[in-house]
């Protein structure tokens, strides 16, 4: 009942797209923090579609996330992959191959090309930016239908955009590039919904370039719930090879 109580009380955002030229790095900056996702647990599903050269990969799995503290990831209907993300832990099993990971974020890093850490994923996950926004180091600018934020000064090996909805100043995308390294980061927020009073991610579209290799993920938040009380059991069989990072 409550999985279809919150999948009925989701309604998809639609952006009026009114930008108001004479906002202040600091007004936009004031209505991100105010926006930000204020919740005790998320629960959803989440179609997964992940292509690579060559191949391609779709998921179903259930998430539950415990703010600030941890996220976990099942495959539905049958538990054949299971994740956990902790402050300080990356761990994953497999049971169509007996592998697992258990570590820190590098190998997340890896995958996406760029350094993550636990907020950094959650942010991501609830279309916040991965890095802090603040008036004393980032200008603001109008992009097409956005505001942009970047930092005043780019750093030499990294460029940083984030692009805010002027309806409920959540990201339309950000994206982190590495131009000597050939690495590119960019995850459009394609769509929201409102759940209850909180405005989450409906369609997420991640693409990470490094050199000639795309990896694109596809994410889509169905029966979305706030608030109710989760278990988060992990444990990794025994009897599986561990993946070692290189």
């Amino acid at each position: 009942i409550m999985v279809l109580s919150g999948c009925k009380s989701a309604k998809t955002i639609i952006s009026n797209g009114e930008l108001n030229s004479s906002l202040s790095t600091k007004q936009i900056v004031k209505e991100v923090d105010s926006k930000k996702s204020d919740f005790k647990t998320l629960a959803a599903r989440v179609k997964i579609n992940i292509t690579e050269p060559n191949k391609s990969k779709s998921y179903t799995v259930n998430l539950r996330m415990e703010k600030d503290k941890q996220i976990l990831l099942t495959s539905t209907p049958i538990t054949l992959v299971k994740a956990l993300i902790t402050k300080d832990r990356v761990a994953f099993y497999n049971k169509l191959d007996g592998t697992y990971f258990d570590g820190d974020f590098t190998y997340l890093s890896d995958l996406l090309g760029t350094e993550l850490d636990f907020e950094k994923v959650q942010n991501l996950l609830l279309g916040e930016a991965i890095l802090e926004v603040n008036a004393k180091d980032y200008k603001s600018d109008i992009f097409e239908k956005s505001y942009m934020l970047q930092p005043k000064t780019q750093l030499e090996l990294f460029e940083i955009f984030f692009l805010f909805n002027p309806t409920y100043f959540k990201l339309d995308s950000q994206q982190i590039g590495q131009p000597k390294e050939s690495r590119f980061l960019e995850i459009d927020y394609l769509s929201y919904q409102k759940v209850e009073t909180e405005t989450i991610p409906e369609r997420i579209k991640i693409i990470a370039i490094e050199e000639n290799e795309q990896l694109t993920i596809d994410l889509e938040y169905k029966s979305v719930s706030l608030n109710e009380d989760l278990r988060f059991p992990f444990n990794i069989p025994s009897g599986y090879d561990e993946i070692e990072i290189k």
